[in-house]
C-alpha cells in the first residue's frame, strides 16, 4: 500500500477512505462488548465463490477439473467434516479467522518485510529552512502522536461506523508499543500498551544510531513540542559521526537469515538491551539525511522509496527498525512519511493516526513551555563482533540488488 497526499490540495489533506465509513462519539468498550462474532459462511457459499473467482484465471478445461473436485468435496462428507471444525472453533473464540490470518499471511512469511509487506506512506512536504525546522516539525508530530495515543489510552477515540453498526477497534490497541520479532519458521509480536507499567518512552534514530527519549514527565504529562525539540537537539549533537554500523539494516534482510542474526546480536548483554528498548518503545522517529535531488516529475518515486525502503545502504535504509510497527520519517529535505509494520493492524488505525497527525502539525503553539530540566536522552549501544558486521555486510548487499 502506498499513499500519497499532494502537496497543492486546497482542501485539508486526507488519507482515502471508505466513504461510508463515519466516526460518532462513544467509548470503545461500551460498544466492543457489543459486536457479533466473525460469521462462518455457509459450506456452498464458500465453494461458490472459490469458483467464481479462479474462472478467470485458469483454461475451461482447468476450471471444468476443478469443479470436479469441489463437488466430491462438497458430496463426500470432508466439506461438512471441516465446516463443523470451524463451527465449533467460531463458537470459542471471537474471531475464528484472526490468530490464522496472522500466522499465514504475516508471521510465517519468511521474505524481508521490507517492501514485500510494510506499506509506506508520503505525508506532504515541507520546507524546512534548516535543521532547526526539521527538529521542530519532528517535535510537532511526536506531540501529535501523543495526542492521539492519549484518546486511545482513555478510550475516547470515535467508534467507527459501516452502515450504522459499530466497528471492532482492537486493532487501535495494537499500533503503539508493538513490535515484530523474528524467529526460525515463525516470527512473533510483542506489544507492551496493557502492561503493569506501560513504555515512556519513543526511539530516535539519528546518522544509524539510536536513542531512547522519554516523552512523559514524572507526573505523566507528555512533554511538549518546546521539549521535545529540545531533546532532539542534544541527539542531533550527540549524533553527527557519519561512520556508524547501520545496525538497523539487519532487520531488512529475509526473516530467516534476520532470525539467526538476531539470536547471535542479543546474545550480548548490551545489545539485548538496546533491542529491548527499541521493541519496547512507544514508536520510532526516524531523523534522515537528503536523498538525491530529482526533478519534480521524478519526485514522488524518490520519496515512496525513501518511505518504503530508505534509499539503500548508502542513504537511510539503515536509519530504520524495520520490524518496528510504526517509525515516522522526517527528512532534512522536508519528505516525510511512515514505514509501517503491517502485522499488529490493516489500514484503518494508520489513516486514523496519520489524518490526526497530519491536522495537528498546523496548529500554532500558542505558549511556550517553560524549560524544565530533562534527563538526557540515553543513546542506544551496540557492540559490533566480527559476525555482526559480516551479518550487516550481507543485509546491506541483499537490500541493494
Amino acid at each position: 500500500m502506498l499513499a500519497f497526499i499532494a502537496r497543492n490540495m486546497a482542501r485539508p489533506a486526507r488519507l482515502v477512505k471508505p466513504v461510508s465509513l463515519v466516526k460518532l462519539p462513544g467509548r470503545y468498550l461500551a460498544h466492543q462488548e457489543g459486536l457479533p462474532h466473525f460469521p462462518i459462511p455457509p459450506l456452498q457459499q464458500t465453494l461458490d465463490k472459490y469458483l467464481l473467482a479462479l474462472k478467470p484465471l485458469v483454461s475451461q478445461e482447468e476450471w471444468s477439473h476443478t469443479s470436479e473436485v469441489v463437488e466430491d468435496f462438497r458430496t463426500s462428507g470432508v466439506g461438512e467434516r471441516l465446516q463443523k471444525g470451524l463451527e465449533r472453533r467460531a463458537k470459542k473464540t471471537e474471531n475464528w479467522l484472526a490468530d490464522w490470518w496472522l500466522q499465514t499471511a504475516y508471521l510465517e512469511y519468511r521474505m524481508p518485510v521490507v517492501v514485500h509487506s510494510s506499506p509506506g506512506v508520503v505525508l506532504p512536504k515541507q520546507d524546512f529552512e534548516d535543521r532547526q525546522g526539521q527538529l521542530r516539525y519532528a517535535a510537532k508530530l511526536i506531540e501529535g502522536v501523543l495526542d492521539f495515543k492519549s484518546m486511545i489510552d482513555n478510550e475516547t477515540l470515535p467508534v467507527e461506523y459501516l452502515g450504522g453498526k459499530p466497528l471492532c477497534m482492537n486493532q487501535y490497541y495494537q499500533i503503539l508499543s508493538s513490535c515484530r520479532i523474528p524467529g526460525p519458521k515463525r516470527d512473533s509480536v510483542v506489544n507492551y500498551s496493557q502492561v503493569k507499567k506501560p513504555p515512556t518512552h519513543i526511539t530516535v534514530v539519528h546518522n544509524f544510531q539510536f536513542f531512547e527519549l522519554d516523552v512523559y514527565n514524572s507526573d505523566g504529562s507528555p512533554l511538549t513540542a518546546d521539549q521535545i525539540f529540545n531533546q532532539l537537539e542534544k541527539i542531533w549533537g550527540t549524533s553527527l559521526q557519519t561512520n556508524k554500523e547501520p545496525i538497523g539494516i539487519l532487520t531488512s534482510n529475509h526473516r530467516n537469515s534476520w532470525a539467526k542474526a538476531y539470536n547471535n546480536l542479543i546474545k550480548d548483554k548490551t545489545n539485548k538491551e538496546s533491542v529491548r528498548s527499541i521493541q519496547k518503545s512507544i514508536f520510532t522517529v526516524c531523523l534522515d539525511g537528503p536523498m538525491p535531488k530529482v526533478s519534480d516529475e521524478l519526485y514522488k518515486s524518490r520519496v515512496a522509496a525513501q518511505m518504503l525502503h530508505g534509499g539503500g545502504s548508502r542513504l537511510n535504509s539503515g536509519n530504520r527498525w524495520f520490524d518496528k510497527t510504526l517509525q515516522f520519517i522526517v527528512a532534512e529535505d522536508g519528505s516525510c512519511g511512515l514505514v509501517y509494520e503491517h502485522a499488529p493492524a490493516e489500514g484503518p488505525p494508520i489513516v486514523a493516526l496519520l489524518d490526526h497527525v497530519v491536522e495537528y502539525t498546523k496548529k500554532p503553539d500558542l505558549v511556550r513551555s517553560p524549560m524544565i530540566p530533562l534527563p538526557l536522552p540515553k543513546k542506544l549501544r551496540f557492540n559490533i563482533t566480527p559476525e555482526i558486521k559480516s551479518d550487516i555486510e550481507k543485509a546491506k548487499q541483499n537490500l541493494n540488488m
